[in-house]
């Protein structure tokens, strides 16, 4: 597992108690996320990895699993890396 999708499993453990969440477990489909969770979820990807998150990127696929959160800070970083 790369060192982004360590932190944010680490984060997500905080909140989902003993269960082991797997890179593609979906977290809306287990119940875990409410949107007071979506709220700060997106405010830790923002702080944690220095992006800024877009109305455009609001959409629950880019945050439905680990892997998926993962890419998009990839994503997101690779645009704002110097050339």
């Amino acid at each position: 597992m790369n060192e982004i999708k360590t932190k944010i499993k680490t984060f997500l453990a905080r909140f989902f108690g003993n269960h082991d969440l797997e890179q593609d477990e979906d977290i809306f489909a287990l119940g875990f996320v409410n949107s007071m969770f979506a709220m700060q979820l997106v405010l830790f990807v923002e702080q944690e990895f220095q992006i800024t998150i877009e109305n455009e990127d609001l959409e629950f696929e880019n945050f439905r699993t680990i892997n998926s959160i993962s890419n998009l800070v990839e994503r997101k970083s690779t645009v704002l890396a110097p050339r």
